[in-house]
């Protein structure tokens, strides 16, 4: 060993002294993995035994995995999660489980090796670095008791350089075994990312629930509370310019000019609450809502809906704002004299087609009302495609999930 690598190797032993709490979490750590590893060393000093071993860490796989990641998390705080259930056909312990028999037979018996080999050279450490102490205790005449006094220091040196070089290699060790834990009795990469993937679609999903909720409630506190207030003043101003004749002219022309100002609010909040959540959505469903939308369009359109499965609000109102958007583009660029609005559930999917009669030529990558309805389609895990030839016609088609 170099005077770099030794000079290395005491700053981290300093850093961490044989009597810090880490040293001697480390040691119960290793410590308690021991036990585990007597069956199999059992077997193979026997023979006789190696049969009856490997079929009961087969069968016991599951628990001793429980039992390892319950070690791992009470002495050394670190979580390691559960695989996955078997699924289709696979044999558990063959399908599943396949890692955690390689750590209970080889792995862990050779870890659990190493930990023991630790635990003795702290023995030894301790019983080196303190014979002064107890040498007092051998018969007259033996060793170290003789009187060779220069053996007693080389033995007490020994046992203070081990006491120096142990805590860095325990720490190392139980290292080692909880990086080869998670290899083993945790998900693979693939599992971890699948794993991942589901708990962003779940956030998501919430993220998506949370804004339409927001949304709804905005939507409640403006009907019940601004809009109900603008109506009473507009009916006040109205009963105001119908009674009172005797003020002067210009007065009377306040009175008017403030009644219309209200009832243009009342109206602009009106679309302003529709546009946040529509109250027919979520009173009478996505037909009569749609109804509404096509009724209102600049421009004829022809509403087919058939709705076999239950939608779930979400997806209602992603498909509500879709539709309304969607004509809104077409009155907007299409020039087209009509449209056509087909709505149908099948197979757990919602499928919005919305064809007109226009010049075509729509292209979602120019930065068009295009690309912020297939986003909206995509929040919930749905697609959008467009088919748009120049000269038309152009036809939008949205497929959404029935359920969340």
């Amino acid at each position: 060993m170099s005077s770099t690598t030794l000079r290395r190797a005491l700053v981290r032993s300093l850093r961490r002294p044989p009597w810090s709490p880490g040293v001697w979490r480390d040691v119960r750590f290793l410590a308690a993995g021991i036990p585990m590893a007597l069956p199999v060393w059992l077997a193979v000093t026997d023979s006789t035994l190696l049969l009856p071993v490997l079929v009961a860490v087969l069968l016991c796989a599951r628990p001793l995995t429980a039992v390892q990641r319950g070690r791992l998390r009470a002495l050394h705080g670190v979580e390691v999660p559960p695989l996955r259930p078997p699924t289709g056909r696979q044999v558990w312990w063959l399908g599943m489980t396949w890692r955690q028999v390689l750590h209970h037979l080889v792995a862990g018996p050779l870890l659990a090796a190493g930990a023991l080999a630790v635990l003795y050279a702290w023995a030894a450490a301790v019983v080196l670095a303190t014979v002064y102490g107890w040498m007092w205790l051998l018969p007259a005449g033996t060793a170290p008791r003789s009187g060779l006094a220069g053996e007693d220091v080389l033995l007490t040196l020994g046992g203070l350089l081990l006491l120096v070089a142990l805590p860095p290699a325990g720490t190392q060790l139980a290292r080692l075994e909880v990086w080869v834990a998670r290899r083993l009795l945790g998900p693979d990469r693939a599992e971890a990312l699948e794993r991942r993937v589901e708990e962003i679609a779940e956030s998501r999903a919430g993220l998506v629930d949370a804004v339409d909720a927001e949304r709804r409630r905005i939507e409640r506190d403006l009907h019940d509370g601004a809009q109900q207030r603008l109506t009473s003043l507009a009916m006040n101003l109205g009963l105001a310019r119908r009674t009172l004749k005797d003020v002067r002219p210009e007065v009377m022309q306040v009175i008017v000019d403030a009644h219309e100002e209200a009832q243009a609010a009342i109206d602009e909040l009106r679309d302003l609450v529709r546009g946040l959540h529509p109250a027919v959505l979520e009173d009478r469903g996505l037909d009569a809502a749609l109804s509404g939308v096509a009724a209102r369009a600049p421009l004829p359109v022809r509403l087919d809906v058939d709705l076999s499965e239950r939608v779930a609000p979400t997806v209602e109102a992603v498909a509500y704002f879709t539709v309304s958007e969607a004509l809104t583009n077409v009155a907007k660029h299409a020039r087209a004299g009509r449209v056509d609005l087909s709505v149908r559930t099948s197979g757990g999917r919602l499928r919005l087609v919305i064809s007109d009669d226009g010049v075509g030529g729509a292209d979602p990558s120019r930065g068009t009302g295009l690309t912020g309805l297939r986003k909206r389609a995509a929040s919930v895990d749905g697609t959008l495609s467009v088919l748009s030839p120049l000269g038309g016609p152009t036809t939008i088609t949205v497929e959404l999930p029935c359920a969340l």
